[in-house]
């Protein structure tokens, strides 16, 4: 894979993982533009998301991570432009059916008062139930593996504010897979987390992937986590796509110092042999 390296300013066309012979990847933006009303943050933006793959969204704050992925789980209605699921606008698929193919991890959502694990777990449950939402044995099962495979059964009787951070995220994660998704949108899932809970939850996150297949898009901050736990990274500055390719096409000094506005070294992960990058002081220290 070649890794696209231009200026904001220049039209890119975007390079995403093999995805099979003649089969375009699921789920894919074209010249796509998302805001919140005058205000433009993602314009004239091309991407092709690698089905089967980790696929983590880089770049300064401010730069439209969080903006584009909402617009990918159709948060966000496009100014111009498309989302597309198999060849068709998202815009266009009921509401349902995009529930039960994409899952959204949003930014520190928000969790009703005194619902326990396995309730909240059990929302995930409302794309495939009927009117009434009544849990069927078929749902019980499913709630029951994602606990599973979350490591939160024991957990199932606790009320969800009483959890720490890193449970809490995972809590979510469930959530989000009792829908039962293909594709999972993680935004920053290892916010405010210390770095143990960060690595659980980004180890959880390979898991699925490796595990079940799961195409994942998640946004991070963290250059060398991002690096280490994903196939595919795309580098974003001003609300445009800068770079994607592989972590060791995309992570070089020029490009760091390009989006980040930061000097660095590029090292190598002795176990990963992932990038990591170390920034390098603006002036000399005696």
């Amino acid at each position: 894979m070649t890794a696209l390296h231009t200026t904001p300013e220049t039209p890119t066309t975007p390079v995403s993982a093999p995805t099979g012979e003649g089969s375009p990847p699921r789920l894919r933006a074209e010249g796509l533009a998302l805001g919140y009303r005058d205000r433009t943050v993602v314009e004239g933006l091309d991407l092709s998301v690698p089905d089967g793959a980790v696929t983590a969204i880089v770049g300064p704050n401010g730069c439209g991570k969080s903006t584009l992925l909402r617009g990918m789980a159709r948060l966000l209605p496009a100014k111009a432009g498309s989302v597309l699921l198999d060849g068709r606008s998202l815009a266009g698929i009921p509401t349902k059916s995009v529930a039960r193919q994409i899952g959204l991890l949003p930014q520190a959502p928000m969790t009703p008062e005194g619902l326990t694990v396995a309730e909240l777990i059990s929302h995930g449950r409302h794309p495939h139930q009927g009117l009434l939402r009544r849990m069927s044995r078929e749902d019980d099962a499913v709630v029951a593996e994602v606990m599973e495979l979350t490591n939160t059964t024991t957990l199932a009787e606790r009320v969800v504010e009483e959890l720490s951070g890193g449970q809490r995220q995972r809590v979510w994660i469930a959530l989000a897979l009792a829908q039962q998704p293909e594709i999972l949108l993680l935004d920053e899932p290892t916010s405010f987390l210390d770095i143990a809970h960060q690595i659980e939850v980004l180890d959880l996150v390979r898991t699925l992937n490796g595990g079940r297949g799961t195409t994942v898009v998640m946004v991070l901050h963290d250059l060398a986590m991002a690096a280490r736990y994903s196939d595919h990274l795309v580098a974003m500055r001003d609300g445009a796509l800068v770079a994607q390719g592989t972590p060791g096409e995309v992570v070089t000094e020029s490009l760091v110092e390009e989006v980040f506005d930061v000097r660095c070294r590029i090292l190598q992960d002795p176990d990963t042999g992932t990038p990591v990058v170390l920034p390098r002081a603006n002036q000399e220290h005696p």
